[in-house]
């Protein structure tokens, strides 16, 4: 009969992304400014974090799994912010999902840190990065503080709360279908949150098979699940991506016989040294990729590095009126 009809649908309840417009507005000043490496260089990182995020897409929409899924939910809590690639509801779990289209080989260690493996211009490298999961892990916090924020009933908070860790899980994707994830040392509780996107469908199809019973097995419950994520959570951001980057490709004119070289030596150096007084591990203060990422947009202003959302909130509060001050040094 239809009213008993199973719901195996996959319901994109939001699909766009920051990431494709920004894509969108790069590839048409790529078009007017051929030879200018900031648009070049982050066209090519949006363009890879965007392969992934449809890597992911697809999986999902081929899952044969009555679920939600919300694409690019940006949460805010009063100073702290968290943009979440996916949340996806499933009649198992609610999945914060953050998604990785790396370059090379991630190993975690038996301490649960992220190590990356890849070759560059012939050079071997390696290299700590910042644990994926504990960035997905962020994203759920911020939720949580939010959430108490709106339910300030005691008895909301006994009955609910409790059920919190239990309905929302943080999940890391690796997209690249050329990746060797290592996990054999991992510990068990991260091994078991950082998947290869073609395993993503599995994983969380043993999930629900594990419950007996649960609370999202219904599709009206689910729905209303995102209707309230999407509407009442999700803080759309207002940018305008063309005027922000006409802005970066006018001070790369202005700028143009930096020595970005010399300016990355002095950035390696201040890590190094920042490392080493503090005794941790130079990813702390900011990982290649992130400082590839500072010399693309050069932050002139510690708000200019805020807005890029190129590193942590706690990144930029220990380390970033330095980076601003070897950045404007270094550009006279």
């Amino acid at each position: 009969m239809e009213l008993f009809k199973k719901f195996n649908e996959t319901i994109f309840y939001k699909n766009d992304s920051e990431l494709e417009k920004q894509v969108t507005v790069l590839q048409k000043l790529n078009k007017e400014y051929p030879n200018n490496d900031i648009i070049a260089n982050k066209l090519k990182l949006c363009e890879i974090g965007l392969k992934g995020e449809k890597e992911i897409e697809f999986e999902l929409k081929n899952a044969n799994i009555g679920m939600y899924v919300l694409h690019d939910i940006n949460l805010e809590y009063e100073e702290l912010k968290a943009q979440i690639d996916y949340i996806v509801i499933t009649p198992a779990y609610v999945y914060f999902i953050e998604c990785k289209n790396l370059i090379g080989n991630i190993t975690i260690n038996n301490r649960g840190e992220f190590i990356r493996d890849y070759t560059l211009n012939g050079n071997k490298i390696r290299e700590g990065i910042y644990s994926s999961l504990r960035q997905a892990e962020r994203h759920i916090e911020v939720f949580k503080k939010i959430w108490n924020q709106r339910n300030t009933s005691i008895i909301d908070k006994l009955f609910r709360s409790q059920n919190l860790d239990n309905w929302y899980r943080p999940l890391v994707v690796m997209a690249n279908s050329k990746n060797i994830l290592n996990t054999k040392y991992a510990p068990k509780d991260v091994k078991n949150k950082v998947i290869k996107s073609d395993l993503l469908v599995d994983y969380i199809k043993k999930d629900i098979k594990k419950l007996d019973k649960d609370y999202l097995n219904n599709q009206k419950i689910m729905e209303n699940m995102a209707q309230i994520l999407c509407q009442s959570y999700h803080k759309p951001i207002n940018k305008d991506y063309e005027q922000e980057f006409r802005k970066y490709v006018k001070n790369n004119i202005k700028e143009e016989n930096v020595d970005i070289g010399a300016l990355r030596d002095k950035l390696i150096a201040f890590r190094k040294e920042k490392s080493q007084n503090k005794n941790i591990p130079a990813y702390y203060i900011f990982t290649n990729e992130e400082l590839e990422k500072i010399l693309n947009v050069m932050p002139k202003q510690i708000d200019d590095l805020k807005k890029s959302n190129i590193l942590t909130e706690v990144k930029i509060k220990l380390h970033g009126d330095e980076i601003i001050n070897i950045i404007n040094s270094g550009a006279k």
